[in-house]
C-alpha cells in the first residue's frame, strides 16, 4: 500500500504548526499556572493559621459554671495565650481540667474563632453526701455515678446524709466483704435516684447496713424500710400508695413492694 502523498504529509505538517500545535502548547502552561496558584494560596493559608497574628489565641470563654467559678476553670485549663488557635491541644486543656477539678463530669473545649478558646462545663451534682472522716464538721459530695467528687463545709440544701452502718459480724458483715464499700454506696445512690420527688424532699438519710438493708430517715421521724435497691419503681409504687392510704404512719416497708406495710412508729 502507498504511503502519504507529499502534498498529504504537507498537510499534517501545517496541521502541528498552527492553532492545534498552540492549543497544545497553552494546555501545560495551564497546568503550571494552576499549580502555582494552589500552592500560593495554600502557602497564604498555612501563614494566616501559624504565622500571622490574626489567629492567634488571646482569650478563654467559659461557660456552664454553677458553683465552680470560671476564673478556676481558666487556671485549671492553662491555656497558653498567644500561641497560633490551630495549633491549641483541645484534648489537652481537657484532660488538665479532668484531672484537676473532680467537680467537672463533661468539658467541651472549642476553638472560637478567630481568637478565643470555648469552654463549655458540666459540673457533678450531688444526690448524697457523706461526712469526711478526715476533716470533722465538713463533707463529701457524691454524684450519680457513686463518685465521691468535692469536699464542702457546708451540707448542700436537700441533699440527704448517706449513712454506711455495716455491722461488723454477721450478714452486715458478710456483705461489706462480698460488695465492698463502694458497691454499697452505688447502692445507696440507686435508691436515692428512685424515690419520689415529694419523698426526696423530706429524705434526710439514707442509711445503708448492708446490700438488702437500706432504709430512709424522713422528716417528722418517719422511716422507710426500703431493702435492695432492686425492683425500684415497683417500691416507689409501694411507698406511694402507702403514704397515701396511711399519711399519719411513722413507719412505711417497701421491702417486699407486693407485701408493702406500714406502722406507727
Amino acid at each position: 500500500m502507498a504511503g502519504p502523498t507529499t502534498a498529504e504529509r504537507g498537510a499534517d505538517e501545517d496541521l502541528d504548526s498552527g492553532p492545534l500545535r498552540r492549543r497544545r502548547l497553552r494546555a501545560p502552561r495551564a497546568l503550571i499556572a494552576l499549580a502555582t496558584a494552589l500552592a500560593l494560596l495554600a502557602g497564604a493559608v498555612v501563614w494566616a493559621l501559624y504565622g500571622s497574628s490574626w489567629l492567634r489565641a488571646e482569650r478563654v470563654s467559659v461557660s456552664g459554671t454553677r458553683v465552680l467559678t470560671e476564673a478556676q476553670v481558666r487556671e485549671a485549663a492553662e491555656v497558653s495565650l498567644g500561641e497560633p488557635l490551630i495549633s491549641v491541644d483541645l484534648d489537652a486543656i481537657e484532660s488538665r481540667l479532668l484531672k484537676k477539678l473532680p467537680r467537672i463530669d463533661s468539658v467541651e473545649v472549642i476553638r472560637s474563632w478567630p481568637r478565643g478558646i470555648g469552654l463549655k462545663v458540666s459540673e457533678r451534682t450531688p444526690v448524697l453526701i457523706v461526712e469526711d472522716a478526715k476533716n470533722s464538721g465538713k463533707y463529701v459530695e457524691v454524684d450519680a455515678k457513686g463518685m465521691r467528687f468535692a469536699t464542702v463545709s457546708r451540707a448542700p440544701e436537700g441533699v440527704p446524709l448517706l449513712e454506711l452502718t455495716p455491722a461488723r459480724s454477721g450478714s452486715s458483715a458478710a456483705s461489706l466483704r462480698r460488695f465492698g464499700e463502694s458497691r454499697l454506696v452505688r447502692e445507696a445512690v440507686r435508691v436515692a435516684g428512685a424515690i419520689p420527688a415529694a419523698v426526696a424532699r423530706d429524705t434526710l438519710v439514707v442509711k445503708v447496713r448492708s446490700y438488702d438493708s437500706i432504709s430512709l430517715e424522713l422528716t417528722g421521724g418517719r422511716t422507710v424500710a426500703w431493702g435492695s435497691a432492686e425492683k425500684g419503681r415497683a417500691k416507689v409504687r409501694a411507698l406511694t400508695a402507702l403514704m397515701k392510704a396511711a399519711p399519719d404512719a411513722g413507719h412505711f416497708d417497701v421491702s417486699v413492694p407486693i407485701a408493702p406495710a406500714s406502722s406507727a412508729s
